[in-house]
């Protein structure tokens, strides 16, 4: 007798699990207290469409403080993701091993929008060599994720056109505040000194940070944690950070320390000394219940770490908040 076997991907297999996952539980209402069920990936997306959604939406993050570049769904995010009103992900192949849950939701008609997909083609950037693979680390852009924040208020405007004024509003209110934390950055970072502006940290993660506020930056790892830092790489940014003498190497929170000691201690074997810089959020907010657990929090702290870090020569306070309360001490003061 002839028997047949075929071979079915494990990714096919995945999307059947999918599919007869939403079957077996259809799609729940919206909360009965009438707001919309959001389900979102990453802690910085939540940030931002909670600020947008406002009253009208629960918002559930599925991971805060892990590595989005590596985290695979569980049984549970996966049922989240299908039964939810809307789902909102970053994009830009951020989050890799979402990607079939994510199709699984999309082949069956759900509400699902990335972040940054309503981006002018201009503003996403792409590594040289890298072309099909942009980078997904827009937020480290206040600017660009304010306008990442007037596009998810669109987005929910015409999901729900009956609130559409309210995530109007609270987009643009967001887009000002990030507006505010920009112009921090600007005079924290516009006074380090320039041969000092080489921003070298575990994993290109940077790049959109540093285009805006002016500086260079250097990684060992490429846009993605998932790629392994060879040994050419590694002794080509020792030898970069010894020719320019550079001071110091920043760790991140979702990133091991292990190639950045390999670094300080190549540096050290041709005679410079580099030191280990604090700790910079990069792909994941802090703790969640912090200040640097939300999205402002995260910034405020990079942008402090950093221009301490290389040498700012800012006068003023370095602290988001003191800066805040300073700028409001000075716009009611009465003019002589």
């Amino acid at each position: 007798m002839l028997t047949l076997r075929l071979q079915v991907s494990p990714r096919l297999n995945f999307l059947v699990f999918l599919l007869l996952l939403w079957g077996c539980n259809p799609p729940a209402p919206t909360a009965n207290n009438g707001q919309t069920r959001i389900v979102v990936t990453t802690g910085m997306v939540g940030d931002l469409v909670q600020h947008v959604a406002g009253e009208h939406a629960e918002v559930l993050t599925l991971y805060d403080a892990v590595d989005p570049h590596q985290y695979a769904p569980t049984g549970s995010d996966i049922k989240e993701i299908m039964l939810a009103d809307v789902v909102f992900y970053s994009g830009l192949h951020l989050e890799g091993p979402m990607a079939d849950a994510f199709e699984g939701r999309s082949r069956r008609g759900g509400e699902i929008h990335a972040v940054t997909e309503r981006l002018a083609k201009e503003d996403v950037r792409t590594p040289e060599g890298s072309e099909g693979h942009p980078d997904p680390h827009v937020w480290h852009d206040p600017i660009l994720w304010g306008q990442c924040a007037l596009d998810v208020g669109e987005i929910l405007s015409e999901i729900d056109p009956e609130h559409a004024a309210d995530y109007r509003q609270n987009a643009l209110d967001y887009q000002q505040r990030l507006q505010e934390i920009d112009a921090f950055a600007q005079q924290v970072l516009g006074a380090i000194p320039e041969k000092q502006r080489h921003l070298v940290t575990a994993h290109d993660a940077f790049e959109y940070f540093a285009g805006r506020y002016g500086l260079e930056v250097r990684s060992i790892q490429g846009i993605s944690t998932m790629s392994q830092a060879g040994l050419f790489d590694q002794e080509r940014l020792i030898d970069f950070m010894v020719e320019n003498q550079i001071p110091m190497i920043f760790v991140e929170s979702t990133v091991p320390e292990k190639f950045v000691r390999q670094v300080i201690e190549g540096a050290h074997v041709k005679g410079w000394e580099v030191q280990k810089g604090d700790v910079l959020y990069s792909d994941a907010m802090g703790t969640p219940g912090t200040y640097e657990g939300t999205y402002i929090g995260m910034l405020d702290h990079n942008i402090v770490t950093i221009g301490k870090g290389l040498g700012s020569k800012w006068e003023g306070p370095f602290s988001f908040q003191e800066y805040e309360q300073q700028q409001a001490a000075t716009a009611t003061e009465p003019a002589n």
